[in-house]
């Protein structure tokens, strides 16, 4: 029996507090919890995921959740859950909202000269989760349902992205005193500078690279007219500050540390995702050929990509047996290699090599979807469904596997399932209205017993949400 119970839908029920709902205490008291930021982190990551510039690439997120994860581990809560995650924007910018959630613009993604510059940031940004920065700014701070505490959350998220727009995400919830939440003190940007050095270097990184990350972007500041990188608007950068995190490394042996590869290829993936495709084939085309900068395996594995972008498939095929031959094999290169194998119609064995290669690389997700389509594809649905209930099981969160899910329940006519599989992708990027009127749909569309019992607890449990915000806005 697939996994039905979703945990969105306890994250929902905490949004406000009304008659039937869980009371999760007086969110005015003094101290925030850990297990409260936690819920206000999953509340604001619904709105989130629902904004056009939330990146779902699998490939992108799967990058900075196994550099954040060895961050983390080395941090002074490697216990605490984190997801990180990109905004497709080129501003330089990276946030964190509480409960353990760091969200990274891909043009500080490209800015960055080098993966331990990179991994610097990620590190500041773990360190003001850790130290708890958002729950000691709101602490002593009255609100009046856990609602209000995940407007906040969200409203970092605008300041980040557009901080002059900021107060259009806070409208309603104690105004001025938002505002000056949203930018972190002086003692808590020394406080994460130190932490995160600390968290550098036990991880293996360069250490030097956060003082000269700070050097370029205060020196880019300056030929900007009026226009500050919203990095530096949220995270006040001063020469005293940039003086003391250099002083601090200058106290630790110098390390040469080589980039990854991985960090390589995601470079050149986002320059061929954001460039039009003949703009960036002539890009690594010429870095190829001219051999003056950059890795080639991860230039040729941009150039794969572009080509593929651009429907030169024969091309892209004879570029990519090159890149096998020179790269060393990842789950990225053997992603892409899947992507050449479903484009060759003469390829009649696609679906062994997705179920060979998710044994060597069980939890890369971009494989998991991918072969997952390919059954859907070959028609083979119930084999779909196993492989989807199996990865459901692992992450209830991923509003993808719900999309491929239904997909899989409506081709086999199982419409019940297949509605409730799209209640939960709905609700998982922000759409409550859109789900209620999935499950209705799901609740009209089968008889079984142990289903329609759960279409109906979560109808109502929906359906009293929706009342209560459409009360909070009269």
């Amino acid at each position: 029996m697939r996994k039905i119970l979703l945990l969105a839908s306890f994250f929902l029920s905490c949004l406000v507090q009304a008659d039937g709902l869980p009371d999760l205490g007086d969110v005015s008291q003094e101290i925030v919890s850990p297990l409260m930021e936690r819920q206000i982190g999953e509340q604001s990551m619904l709105q989130i995921r629902a904004n056009p510039r939330y990146m779902d690439d699998p490939e992108i997120h799967d990058y900075l959740n196994r550099l954040g994860a060895r961050l983390v581990a080395n941090s002074n809560e490697p216990g605490q859950p984190f997801e990180f995650f990109a905004i497709n924007d080129n501003a330089i910018n990276a946030f964190a909202i509480p409960g353990g959630f760091v969200g990274v613009n891909t043009g500080l993604i490209q800015l960055s000269q080098s993966e331990s510059e990179l991994a610097s940031v990620l590190g500041h940004e773990i360190s003001h989760v850790t130290q708890h920065h958002y729950a000691r700014m709101m602490s002593g701070q009255r609100y009046d349902s856990l609602a209000a505490l995940a407007t906040v959350a969200v409203a970092i998220l605008a300041a980040r992205s557009n901080p002059e727009a900021a107060n259009a995400a806070i409208i309603g919830a104690q105004a001025g005193t938002i505002q000056r939440q949203l930018n972190f003190t002086r003692e808590h940007e020394k406080e994460a500078d130190r932490i995160g050095i600390g968290i550098l270097e036990k991880s293996g990184f360069d250490t030097r690279a956060m003082p000269s990350f700070f050097e370029r972007m205060q020196k880019a500041t300056s030929l900007l007219e009026g226009s500050t990188p919203s990095y530096l608007r949220t995270h006040p950068l001063t020469n005293e500050r940039i003086a003391d995190v250099d002083g601090r490394v200058q106290q630790i042996p110098y390390r040469l540390v080589p980039d990854s590869l991985d960090f390589q290829l995601m470079r050149a993936r986002l320059i061929a995702l954001h460039r039009q495709p003949q703009e960036a084939i002539a890009y690594f085309d010429s870095a190829l050929g001219e051999k003056k900068f950059g890795n080639p395996v991860a230039q040729r594995y941009g150039l794969v990509l572009a080509l593929l972008r651009s429907n030169q498939v024969k091309r892209a095929s004879q570029e990519f047996a090159t890149l096998k031959k020179q790269a060393p094999r990842s789950a990225t290169i053997v992603s892409l290699e899947g992507q050449i194998r479903r484009l060759d119609r003469q390829d009649k064995d696609v679906a062994t090599f997705y179920r060979r290669a998710l044994k060597e690389f069980p939890r890369h997700h971009a494989l998991i979807y991918d072969y997952a389509e390919v059954l859907l594809q070959e028609q083979r649905y119930k084999e779909a469904i196993e492989l989807l209930d199996e990865q459901v099981a692992i992450d209830g969160n991923d509003a993808k596997l719900y999309a491929l899910q239904a997909q899989a329940y409506s081709a086999l006519g199982r419409h019940q399932e297949e509605h409730h599989a799209l209640a939960y992708n709905y609700i998982l990027h922000g759409n409550l209205h859109g789900a209620i009127e999935q499950l209705e749909l799901a609740k009209r569309s089968g008889n079984d017993y142990y289903q329609l019992s759960t279409i109906e607890t979560e109808l109502k449990q929906f359906r009293e949400i929706a009342a209560a915000y459409a009360s909070k806005k009269k």
